[in-house]
């Protein structure tokens, strides 16, 4: 099953190279089979692409912590703690800062 989605995604890719959803999904898709180094690929060709893509920086960050970057992680949680303010997006700006202060302060 997961074949066929990726291969369905990675279609959608070549007739829409920078949509933000497909590249999401391919991500969330590759992270899904446990393929860190192509789910980081999309993840970082999305937030290039479409830097307002809120959902970017929680997945992204939450993957660098697994690698653990947490250099990294602490780095992409800040920037999309101020992309979801600036957007006025108060969910995901909690989600954010809520596993900002789990790194830094994980007791």
């Amino acid at each position: 099953m997961t074949t066929t989605r990726l291969q369905y995604l990675n279609k959608l890719l070549e007739a829409s190279p920078n949509d933000s959803f497909v590249l999401f999904a391919l991500a969330k898709e590759y992270e899904g089979v446990g393929d860190d180094t192509q789910s980081l690929s999309f993840y970082l060709r999305l937030k290039e692409a479409d830097p307002t893509y809120i959902g970017t920086y929680y997945h992204l960050g939450k993957l660098f912590e697994r690698q653990e970057d947490f250099q990294n992680a602490i780095l992409t949680y800040k920037q999309g703690i101020e992309i979801s303010r600036k957007a006025g997006d108060r969910h995901a700006m909690s989600e954010l800062q809520g596993a900002l202060l789990n790194l830094e302060d994980p007791e």
